[in-house]
């Protein structure tokens, strides 16, 4: 294995990334399958170093609405993770996340759905129940609902993905934060502004604060 060559694949990817979060998605889609194609090369197709390149080669297709091309890198991957590390794995849990977030994009709630819980189940088990990749997972699946306008099951899910975050990260952390604006966005579609309003007021002093000590760091 060359060194030369993995270093090549980082400088690739990481050249790769800056063209995706710019929208020049042309330029970089060739930089990701050289990418795929030294992994493979290099460490064999079923290498965890394959998954992640074909993962980032899934993201920018869907990022650009090529759902078609997307669906079997996402599903490639998934069983590359599978067979490295075993059906329990939280790696193997954010490729069914990432999968169902292409779904999710597409409206086919009920392939998400399965998916998310498979991934949430496998956090669960692998992590512990108060686990902040449980919290991400139960969010990921409240905002599907929420799409679906499933809004009991949704409140349900983003009130114990807060409560979590709230135990584990503090009350202060910028995850809580998201959480509470995720619930009081809830509320708000739903004109329950009563109930929205003191939420989204903890959620602005918080990224307030955060704000505030960043700048005293800097």
């Amino acid at each position: 294995m060359a060194l030369s060559d993995i270093m090549l694949a980082a400088a690739l990817n990481d050249q790769a990334e800056r063209y995706k979060e710019e929208g020049r998605y042309t330029d970089a889609e060739p930089l990701y399958k050289r990418v795929l194609d030294i992994n493979q090369k290099l460490r064999g197709r079923d290498h965890p170093s394959v998954a992640l390149a074909l993962g980032d080669l899934a993201e920018l297709y869907k990022e650009e609405g090529r759902y078609g091309d997307a669906e079997p890198l996402y599903k490639q991957a998934l069983a590359v993770w599978h067979k490295a590390l075993g059906a329990n794995h939280p790696d193997v849990a954010q490729s069914l996340i990432n999968l169902a977030g292409l779904y999710s994009a597409q409206n086919r709630y009920a392939d998400a759905e399965s998916l998310y819980k498979r991934a949430l189940a496998i956090f669960e088990k692998a992590l512990g129940p108060e686990h902040p990749s449980v919290a991400s997972a139960l969010n990921n699946l409240a905002s599907l609902y929420k799409q679906a306008a499933r809004y009991p099951d949704t409140e349900s899910l983003y009130k114990r993905a807060l409560a979590i975050r709230e135990k584990v990260l503090g009350p202060d952390h910028p995850d809580v934060a998201e959480s509470l604006k995720n619930l009081a966005d809830l509320y708000s579609a739903q004109g329950r502004d009563a109930d929205a309003a003191p939420l989204h007021k903890r959620a602005l002093a918080l990224t307030a604060q955060r704000k505030g000590n960043t700048s005293k760091k800097s």
